[in-house]
């Protein structure tokens, strides 16, 4: 079985630190062969830098997925060619730097990671996800059924139908960009593990990781206004995938909800839904 960990948006320095704090324990936790981090808002709640890519995949991170921020940090122009490991989304006009997909080889097969951006009330408005993610799962495919997808959207329907529309083609399609952790997590019919949303890595007491006065005063003036980055507790949201290394299936998903770096887990966790494959959507 191929274990892997998708962790949602990592919101600036205490989304990172606690990311590259925590992972050494949860690699050992759910002996992990694979790990996803999106790190679009790595860099002060905006964008990623070089040196953070380095910081993450040394601290045991595999892929970096983004989306609509990758380009925030205008070094990473340069910088996203050197380091394969670093995606944006696929569904970018040609000729765009970097890539939007790569293979891994891990001690149990390949595996494959595509980054995709979804189209409705996004911005800046990409080519069709669909079409995109449709041509880079068949070149994939020719070297690993293990496929991963980020779907990075703001609407629900828009990533439930991506999910739809690839169940049976790839192993798990996972939603970020609303920062929100969503309880939908199921396995298709077709063996594809789907959650809506993996949520964030960052501040608790937040507005999806920002200082809660300057947005709620936003909202409330219509003025603009800086949004730093919060501070205090952080937690780790993001989901566990245990794939079938041989066919592509999903056997198993659920929600990771992790306290971060000093802060013990509670001694009695809010139950977690916990969705296998020998079980129909209908009966979960």
């Amino acid at each position: 079985m191929l274990s892997v960990l998708f962790l949602g948006d990592v919101v600036g320095e205490p989304g990172r630190s606690a990311v590259i704090a925590r992972l050494p324990e949860l690699k050992s936790k759910h002996a992990l062969d694979f790990v996803v981090v999106n790190g679009e808002n790595a860099a002060g709640g905006r964008g990623i830098t070089g040196k953070i890519t380095i910081d993450l995949l040394r601290a045991g991170v595999s892929v970096i997925t983004t989306g609509d921020h990758i380009w925030d940090q205008k070094e990473i122009l340069s910088f996203i060619d050197t380091e394969p490991r670093l995606l944006r989304p696929v569904n970018y006009p040609d000729g765009a730097p970097g890539s939007g997909s790569i293979v891994l080889e891990t001690a149990k097969g390949k595996i494959g990671v595509i980054n995709v951006q979804a189209r409705t009330f996004m911005q800046p408005i990409l080519e069709n996800p669909f079409r995109a993610v449709e041509a880079a799962v068949t070149k994939m495919r020719e070297e690993t059924a293990n496929i991963l997808v980020d779907v990075h959207g703001e609407t629900t329907s828009e990533k439930i139908a991506m999910g739809r529309f690839l169940d049976g083609k790839v192993s798990a399609v996972i939603g970020t960009h609303t920062h929100v952790q969503t309880a939908d997590e199921q396995i298709f019919t077709g063996g594809t593990a789907f959650m809506c949303d993996a949520g964030m890595c960052g501040p608790v007491n937040s507005i999806l990781g920002r200082a809660i006065d300057p947005i709620m005063n936003r909202f409330v003036s219509n003025l603009p206004a800086s949004f730093p980055v919060a501070g205090g507790d952080v937690r780790l949201h993001g989901a566990l995938i245990e794939i079938d290394e041989t066919t592509g299936r999903a056997m198993r998903i659920m929600r990771v909800d992790e306290p971060g770096p000093g802060k013990p887990a509670p001694s009695e966790p809010e139950p977690r839904v916990d969705i296998e494959q020998s079980h129909s959507p209908e009966q979960t």
